[in-house]
């Protein structure tokens, strides 16, 4: 049996961050709701954060979290949704993030994304999806990546359905 041929040189990692999560968690904010929970920010991840998920504060009322070492890439095919992000006048991260079914004093950031369409995709699995803004640098930066993989659709023309004979018209 042969070895796998090792991967080429040239073949370069996708661009890809390391982000860190911090969530904030209100206790009894009203009296329908025993917890309340909120997305505060994204910021890159740094290693004295370490991996493991930590609260930063907590005074009875707010505790807030962090949740670190998360991994972002960016991949061709969604570069779309990475234009729509930043077509919108207000780019966002998108970030899922789960309760814990059996204690819901718990909840976690589950996954970091720059995609409009991946967030979508997730909100019709019924996943919860917040945003925060996204900072100059990272929209810069996706921009630069956005330009040179993004190539939109070529509109193609519809003929009016006048000059369609009726047989074919929708």
């Amino acid at each position: 049996m042969s070895q796998p041929a090792p991967p080429a040189a040239d073949k370069a990692p996708r661009p890809a961050l390391r982000v860190a999560v911090v969530m904030e968690r209100e206790t009894a904010p009203n009296q329908w709701e025993d917890w309340r929970y909120r997305l505060v920010d994204v910021v890159a991840h740094e290693e004295a954060f370490g991996s493991a998920p930590r609260v930063l504060r907590d005074d009875g009322k707010i505790q807030r979290s962090l949740f670190p070492d998360l991994g972002l890439e960016l991949f061709p095919d969604e570069a779309e949704g990475y234009y729509l992000n930043l077509s919108s006048g207000a780019p966002v991260w998108f970030v899922v993030w789960r309760l814990d079914d059996e204690d819901p004093s718990r909840a976690w950031a589950e996954t970091v994304s720059l995609s409009y369409t991946e967030a979508g995709r997730w909100l019709d699995a019924q996943e919860r999806v917040d945003n925060v803004p996204l900072p100059a640098d990272v929209r810069d930066w996706l921009q630069a990546y956005t330009e040179q993989h993004y190539r939109p659709e070529p509109k193609k023309r519809r003929r009016p359905q006048s000059f369609v004979s009726p047989g074919e018209r929708s």
